[in-house]
């Protein structure tokens, strides 16, 4: 990955952060990484724990940030929720899996759409 896909990345999933805590979440981890992959963020709503993964596009070229998240990256992500809430002893009411696009504008605030229970 390139130095400006990087960065591009890690100002999405600060952005994405900064979201959904001003609505309350707490955040648990961040690009929490083990063996078998990562999770951009994971969080606490209430007794709920959210598994959520953070898509940023510069442009809308290839469709909407989420269009990202396949059957794979669902997988993946299912399976990497487990291995932590097995790891960490963290209990939660239930799990929820979101997805948050950032679209940085040409002028002004980037747009920021969180997608609850994304799958």
């Amino acid at each position: 990955m390139t130095t400006q896909r990087r960065a591009v990345g890690a100002y999405g999933e600060r952005l994405a952060a900064r979201h959904l805590t001003d609505r309350g979440l707490q955040v648990l981890a961040r690009n929490w990484r083990c063996a078998d992959g990562e999770v951009d963020l994971i969080l606490r709503d209430g007794d709920d724990v959210v598994f959520c993964e953070v898509k940023t596009r510069r442009t809308a070229t290839f469709g909407p940030p989420a269009a990202a998240v396949d059957h794979r990256k669902v997988r993946k992500l299912r399976q990497l929720a487990g291995r932590w809430l097995a790891e960490s002893g963290t209990h939660a009411g239930q799990i929820r899996f979101d997805v948050v696009e950032v679209l940085p504008q040409p002028r002004g605030a980037a747009r920021v759409v969180h997608l609850r229970a994304a799958f």
